[in-house]
């Protein structure tokens, strides 16, 4: 297949949605070679890095991303979920403020405020719970005397801070582990005795990386985990919040919203992250879990109830892809698509005729796949997803032998491409027609296509995408001469 730069990005946010982020990384960094500094892929390479645990390298592409458009919404929301994953809540509570000036009708810069604030409040307290008094006897003070009792409230306040966060200083006590790792401390304690094993910590894997820096990582990004959680929401914090809504719910008699949307956008946080980690097992098993929970709740008491629950079908379905169970992803993927039809939400059916067809054209049913996408075709907001989607059934055209309408499926690529001004688009949409016109024993127009298309891989640049068209067109040279060869002979 042809390399491109749109090729690339493609392939990498396939692998990632698979949670197969180490292979994605390597498209993305490739893609980034061919067009440096692209922001959108700086971002998607940073979600990566960040699902990893490379929270410096994340940081870092999320800053490049803002380098030459500070106003770039995305890069913004990314920078603050580094941040806040780092630990770094008062940072990242301003990025979230920036980024909801810019774009107040997405909600997801909303939900960032309030979870980084209420992160904050449970590390230092509620201001709201200190009162000031007017005593009598004020008076006015020199700058030189204010400033010094300044510095010994500061001194005082540090040395309470620093006795805080000696108990709060991650122990090596199971009781206390567990509470802070949840699910997760039966991993910990699994990985801590492979370390045990001495044969194996000195075993090497198949691609020839030593087993025992495999564990080590395992482990340090447990506690990584582990110390982050702690600083979000330390014990004695999750003690008391536990406490006051007991509280609420036996004075309201029912859940509160906002608490409920907070605790389940960290569902869909640790659902992603164990999908990503390669636990697709256990990351559809909770998806399935937080789904039979909020089926059971009343519509005021969930945000957005009917939405998340497309979303948990999704998410089940791309784990269950993940195992290799394609039938089983099928069906989550169209009870996404039955949600998003009953509700009318146009992104999410979008999302899921992506999800349906993907699933289609994995299980080697082409037709299908066909028919979905190209229902979603009407839905594209831009040329360039026009182009996507035509090649992408073209492609599945050219698989079922319909050399024809994949040629014309190609060529409505081409004019998309052309209309977007996109070359990488171009580029593929040429090869596939040319691809077909081979199919169709037109060599001399296939020929012309192919040495189109090596012009547009010389202005990418893309040297392997020469190479591949190249021997191409060395391949169809050949077949041509041997054809007039054959008609001359007759």
């Amino acid at each position: 297949p042809v390399v491109t730069f749109g090729s690339l990005v493609t392939e990498g946010t396939a692998l990632s949605r698979r949670g197969q982020h180490r292979k994605a990384l390597g498209c993305f960094n490739n893609a980034l070679k061919l067009r440096a500094g692209h922001k959108q892929c700086l971002v998607t390479r940073s979600k990566c890095f960040l699902r990893l645990g490379d929270t410096e390298n994340s940081l870092r592409d999320a800053e490049a991303s803002l380098q030459s458009d500070k106003t770039f919404y995305e890069g913004l929301y990314q920078k603050a979920e580094t941040l806040y994953t780092m630990g770094d809540f008062e940072f990242a509570l301003v990025f979230y403020h920036r980024g909801q000036r810019l774009r107040p009708d997405l909600k997801k810069f909303q939900l960032g405020i309030n979870k980084a604030e209420e992160a904050i409040i449970n590390c230092i307290g509620n201001p709201s719970s200190v009162k000031l008094e007017n005593k009598e006897g004020l008076c006015f003070e020199s700058r030189q005397a204010e400033s010094r009792k300044t510095n010994e409230k500061l001194h005082n306040k540090l040395s309470k801070d620093q006795k805080l966060a000696r108990k709060q200083e991650p122990v090596r006590n199971p009781k206390t582990e567990r509470q802070l790792l949840g699910e997760l401390y039966a991993d910990r304690v699994y990985l801590e005795k492979l370390l045990k094993d001495e044969d194996l910590m000195q075993s090497s894997t198949r691609q020839g990386g030593r087993v025992a820096d495999l564990v080590l990582g395992g482990i340090s990004y447990l506690n990584q985990r582990r110390d982050f959680w702690q600083q979000q929401r330390p014990l004695y914090a999750r003690a008391f919040e536990r406490s006051r809504r007991r509280q609420r719910w036996v004075r309201d008699g029912k859940r509160n919203p906002a608490q409920t949307a907070r605790a389940l956008a960290k569902d869909m946080e640790d659902i992603g992250m164990l999908l990503a980690r390669g636990s697709a097992e256990e990351s559809c098993r909770k998806a399935e879990r937080v789904l039979k929970k909020i089926q059971g709740w009343a519509d005021d008491e969930v945000p957005n109830k009917k939405e998340l629950i497309g979303n948990l079908h999704s998410c089940i379905g791309d784990a269950q892809l993940e195992m290799g169970q394609t039938e089983a992803a099928l069906r989550s993927y169209k009870m996404d698509l039955a949600c998003a039809r009953q509700n009318d939400l146009p992104a999410a059916v979008s999302r899921a005729l992506d999800n349906v067809g993907r699933a289609y054209a994995r299980s080697g049913r082409f037709q299908q796949a066909i028919d979905t996408w190209s229902e979603r075709i009407p839905m594209a907001e831009s040329s360039l997803e026009k182009a996507w989607l035509f090649h992408e059934i073209g492609r599945c055209y050219l698989e079922l032998g319909e050399a024809e309408t994949a040629q014309d499926c190609g060529q409505k690529s081409l004019e998309s491409a052309d209309e977007e001004g996109d070359v990488e688009w171009q580029l593929n949409a040429t090869v596939l027609v040319a691809q077909a016109q081979v199919k169709l024993e037109d060599y001399r127009s296939a020929i012309l296509n192919f040495e189109r298309a090596l012009e547009k891989a010389k202005l990418v640049p893309d040297q392997a995408a020469q190479n591949t068209i190249i021997a191409a067109l060395d391949k169809v040279s050949k077949s041509f001469i041997k054809e007039l060869n054959k008609s001359s002979k007759e």
